[in-house]
């Protein structure tokens, strides 16, 4: 786990939220019931029904956790704590591994613990990632893919109705950012800088 991209990962969130409101941390947003509503979203998308057959969509599951992680973000940004103490605390307690075989036991206690203090649980949110076997790296890659291309949508007419969101070849902005973010090097400092001029290049041709 790279200090370097914890600390992204927090000034883009940061940055991310200014965008809604600059005054975000003083105006008690409850974060953590976009946690638990995303929770359901995510447990449906895995599949719980006994009385149909069902098969996970992990994918949808990830995503599900990344945006889960922006909210968590928030929660540990919100409290207004040194961004040198929440790196630490990251680095201290998300530990990607479970000891429980059913994911959605584990979802049930992260969400159980979420309503109960209304704070984020790093420790907890780790067990979600082990059980569907996602890396610290992917979780990397996936949030700062969605984060830099909302801002790109942004930068390029999202809210007047200009951006094109079918680029040159017909594909949509979310193709063209999975291909961005795994050609790059996400270890660099300049990751999300890089993958912004991708899709900036992209954009244009």
């Amino acid at each position: 786990m790279n200090v370097q991209q914890i600390k992204t990962m927090l000034d883009l969130q940061d940055a991310m939220n200014n965008k809604v409101n600059t005054n975000w941390q003083q105006q008690g947003f409850q974060f953590y019931r976009a946690i638990w509503v995303e929770c359901a979203e995510l447990l449906d998308h895995y599949g719980w029904k006994w009385w149909k057959k069902q098969s996970p969509d992990i994918e949808q599951v990830a995503l599900e956790l990344i945006d889960i992680w922006h909210f968590g973000l928030s929660i540990l940004l919100q409290g207004g704590t040194n961004p040198e103490l929440i790196v630490a605390q990251i680095q201290d307690q998300l530990r990607i591994e479970t000891d429980e075989k059913d994911f959605r036991l584990d979802l049930e206690k992260f969400v159980a613990a979420t309503l109960s203090d209304r704070q984020f649980h790093i420790a907890l949110f780790g067990r979600l990632m082990a059980g569907i076997g996602m890396s610290f790296d992917q979780l990397y890659r996936g949030y700062v893919g969605k984060n830099v291309l909302n801002f790109f949508r942004q930068d390029n007419g999202y809210k007047d109705g200009s951006y094109r969101k079918h680029w040159h070849d017909g594909r949509e902005d979310n193709e063209h950012l999975v291909e961005a973010v795994q050609i790059l090097d996400a270890t660099k400092i300049e990751f999300k800088d890089d993958l912004y001029s991708e899709l900036k290049k992209r954009y244009q041709q």
